[in-house]
């Protein structure tokens, strides 16, 4: 079988930005009528745009029809190289700002899940700080698991992040934050609901626990006090959803639960003992070093938390 030709263009052109921006809006919207609104151009349009860009690099990015969409290898290894290029792009943008001492553009912050509820977390009000200061400045919040954030922000995708500590990456800086408390929550079907006596880590490893299933300060704490999980959740409300059913005992934090505790749903047990501390801090690459307007942002958020 002869091999096929791929059609590179020579050199990266606008159409070929506005083709990719497109097809990465596609993709993370799950499908081309899902990018309707996300793109405010019509599904043909869309269609057309995608069928255009693989035409021009002479590969098959996805599948569409009854099925639904779904990426090909090929689309999949183009969609990760699109984001490398588009944050990129965005950096030299920002960069060349700050060589004409403008600050403008857009700035990409992520933002680990659940802290805007957290009394000591004032992200708010470095934001309202940052948008005074800069007002030119297109802001774009996530919101991600930490893993997303880390590698988002290592792979310029995002230029700040804020997550729980967990551990340290060389390529990175950290710059601690704020802090809050985890406690142990059971539902109200639980037997240590009603249960007033305390207990300790080695009653908990013979309950089922469910955990957040990556790399966390909740996973380090499993692997430290040697709890096996018998649930994963892929984020708190997940964990949350598990409580609640009365099956699963797991960690949450205490400015999340407190509604659930307030309506009688759920209840910390043994506070004094089943908790442990979470200390949050934003992040960017020590490698190019922040833009201008990232910079400012970093000493909003430093301020707001000192």
């Amino acid at each position: 079988m002869k091999p096929k030709t791929l059609h590179l263009p020579g050199q990266i052109a606008d159409v070929d930005l506005r083709l990719l921006r497109v097809f990465k809006a596609v993709v993370e919207c799950g499908g081309m009528a899902a990018a309707e609104l996300e793109l405010n151009v019509g599904m043909p349009t869309i269609s057309r745009q995608i069928k255009d860009l693989e035409e021009r690099l002479g590969l098959v990015l996805c599948r569409r029809g009854r099925a639904g969409f779904a990426l090909t290898a090929e689309g999949a290894e183009l969609y990760a190289a699109a984001l490398q290029l588009l944050a990129a792009t965005t950096d030299f943008r920002a960069r060349l700002e700050d060589i004409h001492h403008q600050v403008g553009g857009d700035l990409h912050v992520a933002l680990f899940e659940k802290t805007v509820s957290n009394p000591a977390c004032h992200i708010d009000q470095a934001l309202e700080r940052f948008h005074r200061a800069a007002p030119g400045v297109k802001l774009h919040l996530h919101v991600g698991t930490i893993t997303a954030i880390e590698q988002g922000v290592l792979a310029g995708q995002f230029q700040v992040g804020v997550i729980p500590e967990h551990r340290r990456s060389d390529s990175l800086a950290y710059r601690p934050l704020f802090g809050e408390t985890m406690h142990l929550y059971a539902g109200h079907h639980h037997p240590w609901f009603a249960d007033e006596g305390r207990h300790n880590w080695a009653d908990l490893r013979r309950q089922k626990l469910v955990g957040l299933g990556y790399h966390s300060p909740n996973l380090v704490l499993a692997h430290r006090r040697k709890l096996e999980r018998q649930a994963t959740a892929s984020d708190q409300e997940a964990v949350a959803t598990l409580i609640l059913t009365g099956c699963f005992v797991g960690f949450l934090p205490d400015h999340y639960a407190q509604p659930f505790v307030d309506a009688g749903r759920m209840r910390a047990v043994s506070a004094g003992e089943l908790s442990y501390e979470c200390r949050f801090a934003c992040i960017h690459r020590n490698d190019p070093s922040p833009t201008r307007a990232a910079g400012m942002l970093l000493q909003a958020l430093e301020q707001a938390h000192a």
